[in-house]
């Protein structure tokens, strides 16, 4: 089509119309291009949102249109360890060596895998370099894990362990499954079948390319224009090769977010970043784990680990990567004076390079979705996404 198609589709429940508003708003007033939001309260989709276009002055947007969500596919990760948790096959205090013995080399013997999902093993950067190659071979990745000394002593500290994450968690499943599946694999059978919904770590040759949204590449000029978007302080360090949040988020090396949206990377598992899924999974997956967890087989005892209060390290909250205070727990990202969402500390998700985020809110019994192909400067907080997030925040008050 010869304009991009700006209606919006999908269904709201009665009482949740102000999130259509807010959606409607993003596309005309906040430069949105394509982009899908999903709520389940109480086990219930009262959101199923989607609009725009899957590139400029291309298709629409449609209900299974499947879009690169990156770093929400830590949220994803951190649940199927959840499930394993659930079943008694991991302890999180247990150490990661226990479950992975060549993981002790190097100093990182009494790691736990509760500090290192919680960003404080100081893994967060790789001293190899990482390529597609090395990515795809799970047995030569998880041999330079092994390597990989810290960067401070584990537990003391944290900073956002931004793609290396995913790896670790990829190679603990590999050891601790019966069925030693990839942690790709293991999303696919324990979480998406379940769920009856798209969501895939290493994206299958079966998908058929015009389902996939690509994400637009950001334009750096546009940093002069929204300066406020991006911390200068960030900004600096991620410029500064050696730097710590270069050496966390910038290996492998790519000219920029989109990058990981080709053909070379899109089949490969980085399960900390390349995700992709539609929003309505995602709600359905913090749905289940914001109530009872049945569809995910995820029992009472492990959801209350995951609602507990962040456990901040000794040195403070402030992240060393992304230069300002976050907060995390068991693979989540946890609300945090910098960072507030959900009803109380009990929420707990995931956001994503460019203005994606899903999470859980345990109070309200509600999992959120929202996914975008249009990247926005903010590390997280994305004033499209926050929109939403406030529009229907506002429905669950006036049904409270």
């Amino acid at each position: 089509m010869s304009q991009t198609p700006t209606a919006v589709q999908g269904t709201t429940a009665p009482g949740f119309e102000p999130v259509r508003e807010a959606f409607e708003a993003n596309l005309a007033k906040r430069r949105e291009l394509g982009a899908a939001c999903a709520l389940v309260h109480r086990g219930q989709l009262v959101v199923d949102l989607w609009g725009g276009a899957t590139r400029r002055r291309g298709p629409a947007w449609e209900r299974d249109t499947l879009v690169l969500v990156y770093s929400v596919t830590k949220g994803v990760a951190a649940a199927a360890l959840a499930q394993l948790h659930s079943r008694g096959l991991l302890d999180y205090d247990a150490p990661v060596a226990r479950y992975w013995p060549g993981f002790a080399e190097g100093g990182k013997a009494d790691i736990t895998v509760r500090t290192l999902i919680a960003h404080q093993a100081g893994l967060s950067g790789v001293d190899e370099r990482l390529g597609p190659d090395l990515v795809a071979d799970h047995d030569a990745l998880a041999a330079l894990l092994a390597r990989q000394r810290p960067a401070w002593t584990p537990g003391a500290r944290h900073a956002y362990h931004a793609i290396s994450l995913g790896f670790y968690q990829s190679e603990l499943v590999r050891r601790i499954d019966p069925k030693q599946r990839s942690l790709g694999a293991f999303i696919r059978d324990e979480i998406a079948t379940p769920l009856g919904g798209d969501l895939h770590v290493g994206l299958p040759e079966d998908v058929a390319p015009a389902r996939i949204a690509p994400i637009e590449t950001l334009n750096p000029l546009r940093l002069f224009l929204h300066p406020r978007q991006l911390s200068p302080r960030f900004g600096a360090a991620l410029a500064w090769p050696w730097s710590l949040t270069a050496r966390s988020i910038r290996n492998p090396k790519l000219k920029g977010p989109a990058a990981l949206d080709t053909e070379t990377w899109r089949p490969l598992e980085l399960p900390a970043s390349n995700g992709y899924a539609t929003a309505r999974v995602l709600a359905s997956m913090y749905g289940a784990l914001a109530t009872d967890g049945a569809p995910l087989g995820i029992g009472q005892d492990t959801l209350a680990l995951l609602r507990e209060p962040p456990r901040v390290p000794p040195a403070g909250a402030w992240d060393r990567v992304f230069k300002r205070k976050t907060a995390f727990g068991l693979g989540f990202m946890k609300p945090s004076t910098d960072f507030r969402f959900g009803s109380s500390d009990a929420a707990f998700g995931a956001p994503g390079v460019g203005g994606s985020f899903a999470y859980a809110d345990p109070d309200r019994g509600t999992g959120y979705a929202y996914v975008t192909n249009r990247l926005g400067f903010n590390v997280f907080d994305d004033a499209r996404e926050r929109a939403l997030r406030a529009a229907w925040q506002r429905c669950l008050d006036a049904l409270a």
